[in-house]
Formats: C-alpha cells, sequence, structure tokens
C-alpha cells in the first residue's frame, strides 16, 4: 500500500480529527480527575484505572472513526456515507467544540491553582520539625542517644495522618 494514499484515506475518513479531538477531551477529563478525585477523596487506584480506561479508548476510537461516519442523518458505515451527497458547506462545529474545550481547560486551571493553594495553607497550619538534641553529659559515648531520641520522636510523630513532619536531615541545619 502506498504511504501517500493511506494518510489521504486517513484524512478523507477523519482518523486525524477524531485522534486530535480525543487527546484534547482526554487530557481535560484526566486534569479534572486529578483534581477532584482527591476533593473527593477517592483511593488512589481510581485515577490509575481511569488513566487506563483513556488509554484503552483511543484505538477503539481510531477504529470506529476508521469504519463509520458522522453524518447529518446520523452514523453510518465510511462505504455508505460515501454514496450520500455532500453539502457544499464545511461544517465548523469543531471551532465550537475547541472553544468551549478551551474554557474547560482554563476554568480548571484557576480551579485548580485555587484548590491548590488552600490545601498548601491547611497543611502548613499542621506541620511539625523536631530540632535535633545535644548531648551536654561529659560522657561522649552517649551522641548516639540524642539522636535515637529524635529518631524516635519522629517515627511516631510520623504516624500520625493528617500532621506532616519535616525530615531529620532538614532540621540539622
Amino acid at each position: 500500500m502506498n504511504p501517500h494514499s493511506f494518510f489521504t484515506e486517513l484524512k478523507r475518513r477523519n482518523v486525524y480529527k477524531v485522534a486530535i479531538a480525543y487527546g484534547v477531551v482526554a487530557w481535560l477529563l484526566l486534569q479534572a480527575a486529578s483534581i477532584l478525585f482527591p476533593t473527593f477523596e477517592a483511593p488512589p487506584w481510581t485515577m490509575k484505572v481511569f488513566v487506563a480506561v483513556a488509554a484503552l479508548g483511543f484505538p477503539v476510537a481510531l477504529i470506529i472513526a476508521w469504519a463509520f461516519e458522522l453524518t447529518p442523518e446520523g452514523l453510518k458505515r465510511t462505504e455508505v456515507a460515501d454514496e450520500l451527497p455532500r453539502k457544499s458547506e464545511r461544517n465548523r462545529a469543531w471551532i465550537y467544540v475547541v472553544i468551549i474545550a478551551g474554557a474547560v481547560a482554563a476554568s480548571l486551571f484557576f480551579f485548580g491553582r485555587y484548590t491548590s493553594s488552600k490545601q498548601g495553607a491547611e497543611m502548613s497550619e499542621k506541620s511539625i520539625a523536631v530540632l535535633p538534641f545535644e548531648n551536654r553529659s561529659e560522657d561522649k559515648a552517649n551522641v548516639y542517644f540524642a539522636e535515637g531520641v529524635q529518631d524516635e520522636i519522629l517515627t511516631r510523630l510520623s504516624k500520625i495522618a493528617d500532621l506532616k513532619v519535616t525530615s531529620r536531615t532538614s532540621t540539622e541545619h
């Protein structure tokens, strides 16, 4: 098969348009999901399933775009749609899709910025740092005891889910 005729056929069957539209819509849905899933405290596996479904749907959409064509009369097989008379006007509905997708993307961007700054403010209220202890005894062999006390406190505090604990290496300076 001639590669030029193959790409011409892809263009004629609107496979390019479907691929671009699917990519934009999938990206928007993944952005919305990454913002909304944590807000509604969805388990982490739900995002993985969502990404997998979006990825598996891409080849399915391309196959459907190859085999079928959307006409004013509805969804028709490509061979049947080729026999229908075409309108001289080009359908410009894709412009509206792009404008709406851009508006949704901009709103999700600003929504994400607002919620992330709000979450950051909440997180800073619930954080703690344990400063290193100093060995004040005459016996220098007890240095490990001071470090051990700090490590034990850090370990126990890190088990509290709502508390952010600053690491030991960050507090040494």
